[in-house]
């Protein structure tokens, strides 16, 4: 399995931060809104809906802003949302995958397409690019939690399939559908996680030079900022060199 790399799911946010952190809030509010409706409005008994408050928390969402996206789940005259995943190839033929919840598939269709085209990519078949993929669920932890063999031990322990550890964190791997599970018993383990979360992840990583780079995050930049878009995933990796030349 790949290594885990910190600029793997690099979150590039840039200008003023308040409208960076309204923006998060939208994004994991109308996921709330999603899961509640999907299933059931309640936290312990709908798994979906219990990960997308625990993002939230993640970034300090207000619990009021959490409850209104809840109870919002509960009108009848809600948007209806559909889910979408693109699939395509940015610069330097970096893999890249766009998922998507929106009330307006042809409005959020043509914006992706025309922002892979901006930068220098192309919009691929839904399965163009899932295939160097593998959709797993991921714990992380910092560092503090504990040394990477005990984190080892503990996430064997919870089920878990897989961990990278590094100077900045942990990361534990598991199945998707023992995502909710292993999240309990390693929080029994070693305390509340960072995050616990579904997502793709790279089987190997592609480094990139500078011009790459700037064009890749250029593009990542520019969908993270549609407000249809939820997640953007690659399989690029830059060193460091590169990485402090892009600031």
């Amino acid at each position: 399995m790949a290594g885990h790399s910190k600029w793997a799911n690099i979150q590039h946010r840039k200008g003023k931060q308040d409208k960076a952190r309204s923006k998060v809030f939208s994004k994991l509010a109308k996921e709330i809104t999603v899961a509640a409706k999907m299933g059931m409005p309640d936290v312990d008994m709908n798994p979906r809906l219990r990960l997308a408050v625990k993002a939230a928390k993640a970034v300090s969402m207000p619990k009021d802003v959490i409850d209104r996206a809840i109870k919002k789940s509960q009108m009848g005259d809600g948007a209806d949302y559909t889910e979408i995943r693109y699939e395509g190839y940015g610069a330097g033929g970096i893999a890249i995958m766009v998922e998507a919840m929106t009330d307006n598939l042809n409005r959020t269709a043509s914006n992706v397409r025309s922002y892979f085209t901006k930068f220098g990519g192309n919009l691929g078949q839904t399965g163009s690019v899932s295939h160097g993929f593998d959709r797993l669920g991921e714990i992380s932890y910092p560092a503090s939690a504990g040394s990477a063999d005990d984190i080892m031990m503990a996430a064997l322990d919870a089920g878990a399939d897989d961990v990278e550890s590094d100077e900045d964190g942990h990361w534990i791997y598991c199945a998707v559908e023992n995502l909710n599970a292993v999240s309990d018993a390693l929080e029994k383990a070693l305390g509340e996680s960072l995050e616990s979360k579904l997502i793709w992840k790279a089987q190997v990583l592609t480094e990139v030079d500078l011009d790459t780079a700037t064009k890749l995050m250029k593009l990542i930049d520019m969908l993270e900022e549609d407000d249809d878009v939820q997640t953007v995933t690659h399989n690029f990796d830059m060193s460091d060199e590169v990485a402090e030349q892009l600031g």
